[in-house]
């Protein structure tokens, strides 16, 4: 990269703006603009995620500290508070949305070899939902309870690389289960869900598509055992059977057996029943996989201590999936940054350094090097430049 640039300048350029034009043509973003075009508005909510800002005010504060520098950040007119407020507002969100699965499209071939903590050929994802909170008065449209407003994020992520590749945001009502009408199974793909998605209706069209799936069983659940598998009791196995369902309507909704797994967790001392259409792979491994779920948690978790996603620049629905889709590309840049530079230290870290050297001019990669433990001199000299600033 051109070490004459902005830090900020780079991460930019290592978007494929073109695809981002197409797609602000696409839905006439740019209409009738005479200032602050889509690219700016990307631009500025995206610099607010790096540096966590706080406020629209904080934005613009921001902004009138760096004065001409944004010209080099490709901003080229003034951030105003009312001006930002009015696009998070009116441009469409779905611009965003549709960016993001370009960047969802690179970083998915960017780790489509990273390796996974179990032996599976095609893609392994886990599906769940998170909570926001918003004040029921000030987010009318986010019905969730009585005297409460939130939204939902149901997500899917991609376990190589803890990639989202599908995100649906709707108000607090809907149930998680509901969001896997929106899913298209993938063939030879592994699904993990949470006892919640247990609808077998739903779960029969992965059947049919090729796809496997494990879950947790709800004690609700009738059924019959066809026959029991031979177990590994030092895996933690207590029983492997094939069962059918014996409901009042769950064998219409899922006619083939089902294998049902015992599993007993000496580290959470708790013994957990799995549901899986899996007949192939060894039932401490179908365990395995349903540990990973826990990935998706932790992305949750990620997303919202280092993203700023729990409070907004802007009120109405536009504005808040506006936030949050650019938030999901900030979240993908840093996934891509980390794969093409070769960075070593966690996302998070990638984020931080990234936020406080937005307008150093050295490449990418030499921010870095002052976690490298194999170059003291460079270390010092790189920790020495952050009071040079």
């Amino acid at each position: 990269m051109n070490s004459g640039k902005l830090v900020f300048s780079q991460i930019m350029d290592c978007l494929p703006w073109w695809r981002f034009h197409s797609i602000v043509k696409q839905y006439r973003g740019n209409h009738k603009v005479k200032h602050f075009s889509c690219a700016e508005h990307f631009r500025v909510m995206a610099f607010a995620q790096f540096t966590h800002r706080k406020s629209l005010r904080g934005v613009e504060a921001a902004f009138n500290a760096i004065g001409k520098k944004a010209y080099h950040m490709g901003i080229k007119c003034k951030v105003a508070k009312s001006t930002l407020a009015d696009a998070n507002e009116q441009r469409n969100w779905q611009i965003y949305a549709d960016f993001a699965q370009v960047l969802i499209a690179q970083a998915r071939t960017l780790y489509a070899d990273e390796p996974l903590d179990v032996q599976w050929e095609g893609e392994i994802y886990a599906i769940d939902a998170t909570t926001i909170d918003l004040c029921l008065s000030v987010f009318p449209w986010a019905k969730f309870r009585r005297a409460k407003g939130a939204i939902k994020l149901h997500t899917k992520i991609n376990l190589r690389g803890n990639i989202p590749e599908f995100i649906h945001i709707s108000d607090g009502k809907l149930n998680d289960v509901n969001a896997l009408d929106l899913i298209v199974p993938e063939p030879g793909a592994f699904y993990l869900f949470d006892r919640a998605y247990t609808d077998f209706q739903r779960l029969y069209l992965f059947e049919q598509a090729g796809a496997s799936f494990v879950s947790l069983l709800k004690k609700s659940i009738l059924w019959k055992r066809r026959y029991s598998h031979e177990i590994d009791k030092s895996a933690g196995i207590r029983s492997d059977q094939t069962i059918i369902l014996t409901g009042k309507n769950t064998p219409g909704y899922y006619p083939q057996p089902l294998r049902r797994i015992h599993f007993y967790s000496e580290e959470r001392d708790k013994h957990l029943i799995f549901i899986t259409n899996n007949f192939d792979l060894p039932a401490a491994i179908i365990a395995k996989l349903y540990k990973m779920r826990w990935k998706i948690e932790l992305f949750f978790k990620w997303i919202k201590q280092n993203l700023r996603i729990k409070t907004f620049f802007g009120y109405n629905e536009n504005a808040v999936k506006t936030q949050v889709w650019i938030a999901v590309c900030t979240y993908l840049i840093v996934a891509i940054i980390k794969k093409e530079q070769k960075i070593l230290q966690p996302m998070s870290e990638i984020l931080q350094v990234l936020g406080i050297f937005q307008f150093d001019k050295r490449p990418i990669s030499e921010l870095f090097t002052v976690f490298d433990p194999d170059s003291p001199e460079g270390s010092i000299a790189n920790q020495l430049s952050l009071f040079d600033l």
